[in-house]
């Protein structure tokens, strides 16, 4: 699962309010240690620490971290520019931002819909 680069090929984020670094590691196809190198690169990822410094990430988190992989992975720039992409375009991520979490609750809503369907 791991492998995966294709942001449309990662799972569907659950709806909860907090993610361990663990399960953020399989929404996102990234290994724990790379979204802690992430966490010092970047300053837009700032998951909650708690006791024992355990990370808690939060859905917008998820969705930034998806974000990041996307421009240093399948759009090839570096740490450097995908932290000067972020920071520049902050409005049309806001906008990319949006999108994914529309269409995240429309496959959400799509999955209600068929366990509906094959309930009756």
């Amino acid at each position: 699962m791991l492998e995966a680069s294709n942001n449309n090929e990662l799972p569907v984020i659950p709806s909860k309010r907090y993610f361990t670094i663990s399960e953020v590691s399989e929404l996102c196809a990234i290994r724990p240690h790379v979204l802690r190198y992430w966490e010092q690169e970047f300053p837009q990822l700032k998951p909650v620490k708690r006791r024992g410094n355990r990370r808690y990430y939060q859905r917008h988190d998820v969705i930034m971290i998806r974000q990041i992989k996307a421009l240093l992975y399948d759009q090839g720039f570096t740490i450097g520019g995908a932290r000067q992409q972020l920071s520049s375009d902050e409005v049309k991520n806001e906008n990319t931002q949006s999108k994914q979490i529309i269409r995240q609750a429309r496959l959400e809503l799509e999955e209600v819909l068929d366990i509906l369907n094959n309930s009756t």
